[in-house]
């Protein structure tokens, strides 16, 4: 059901989407922020304790963990607890009246509730519910997704790390944020298909299958080739320059893709025979012999500082890039003119926090309120769901206690 027909000419492209959002931690809530972003209406919904992320700290601001902070904008908040009567029914009341469900309890953890897809869809049929899980519904239904785990059971942590080292996990959670976009895009797309069908559907992403589709090149190497890839430290198996170099005083990314950005490359390090160098010649020639090329790079970046081989390689259009720390990343952004940083709130109580990455040249990502406090809307959401032909919820710019999150 549609939850509001009125888009206005600043409203964003997902306005009068209502979402109910009954998931926690990351992926679920990273991507109902996207949504939100996006223009529409997230009600988050937690349990008395609050989403789990609310603790993680330090970091922390104001009190509120950081990672809370990071996954938690333009929402409201209502506290039900699925196991009192009242608020079962006003959970399902909310699903009844929502476009969107996004949950990640376990499999079926909702059905004794009344609140899975089965019992949501026989009161509100045209609902697109998507369901997180970290290994599928059916024979991983038990199995619980954190993403360590699935870094480590997919195979990443295999992949990452020196050859003659330990596996490490990535420096952040990858799968959970990309099974976070994955559920958006699949929400996005069973969307499209009631706005032309009229028909609701389940929408199931889990974390391994998103870890086998994002290793992609890796996954097909043993798909498709039959080999198992293993850990190159930070090589590349199929490209070579593509991987830190040493230059006088510190390492910088070096990138030549393909046979073109080679000679350039061998040009602007002075070593230009490189380039005709049978050994060297074609990409496959260089991944050959690799060993035999790394240190005549070496010996030949020794001579310039990583900034000055920056400097020299980027007018010779040559991909490269100093290894940065966030802080250093946050403000190359900012030297670029993308303004990574928007602060969301009013006030004192305003967060600054990373801009949604997609430009729009219609209808921009809007920034309407901080991550809320734990039941900072009880009180709204709870009259609203008890009237049933309520007009739809304000706009959260619109509410004086929007944005507060202490």
């Amino acid at each position: 059901m549609a939850f509001s027909e009125d888009i206005g000419e600043q409203d964003g492209p997902l306005s009068g989407i209502l979402v109910a959002d009954f998931s926690r931690v990351l992926a679920g809530p990273f991507a109902t922020q996207q949504m939100g972003d996006l223009g529409a209406t997230v009600v988050k919904v937690e349990s008395p304790a609050g989403d789990e992320t609310r603790g993680w700290a330090p970091p922390e601001r104001d009190g509120v963990s950081t990672y809370y902070l990071g996954i938690n904008r333009n929402k409201y908040d209502v506290v039900l607890d699925f196991r009192d009567e009242g608020d079962r029914a006003a959970a399902l009341e909310l699903a009844a009246r929502a476009d969107v469900v996004i949950e990640n309890f376990k499999p079926g953890g909702l059905a004794k509730f009344g609140l899975d897809y089965d019992s949501v869809a026989a009161v509100n049929p045209d609902v697109v519910y998507a369901s997180i899980s970290g290994f599928g519904s059916k024979g991983g239904a038990s199995l619980p997704g954190y993403d360590l785990i699935v870094q480590a059971m997919s195979g990443l942590m295999s992949l990452t790390g020196d050859p003659d080292g330990p596996a490490y996990r990535s420096g952040v959670s990858v799968f959970d944020i990309m099974t976070g976009m994955q559920a958006t895009v699949g929400i996005l797309s069973a969307l499209r298909h009631r706005d032309r069908t009229g028909e609701g559907q389940h929408v199931e992403v889990n974390l391994l299958s998103t870890a086998l589709g994002a290793m992609a090149n890796h996954s097909s190497t043993y798909v498709a080739g039959g080999t198992v890839p293993f850990r190159m430290g930070n090589a590349h198996p199929s490209l070579f320059p593509y991987e830190p170099l040493p230059a006088s005083d510190g390492d910088i990314i070096v990138v030549a893709a393909n046979d073109a950005q080679f000679r350039r490359l061998a040009e602007a390090l002075g070593r230009p025979e490189l380039a005709d160098d049978e050994r060297f010649a074609r990409t496959e020639d260089r991944n050959r012999h690799r060993e035999q090329l790394r240190p005549l790079l070496v010996e030949a970046m020794s001579t310039r500082t990583a900034q000055e081989w920056f400097d020299v390689l980027t007018a010779a259009g040559i991909a490269c890039g100093p290894i940065n720390t966030i802080d250093g990343g946050v403000a190359l952004a900012e030297r670029l003119g993308l303004d990574p940083v928007v602060q969301v709130g009013r006030g004192d109580e305003a967060v600054p926090m990373i801009r949604n990455p997609i430009s729009f040249s219609r209808t921009p990502a809007r920034y309407r309120s901080a991550p809320p406090a734990l039941g900072q809307d009880d009180a709204l959401i709870r009259a609203w769901l008890d009237e049933p032909d309520a007009d739809p919820l304000p706009p959260l710019d619109a509410i004086p206690e929007a944005g507060t999150h202490a």
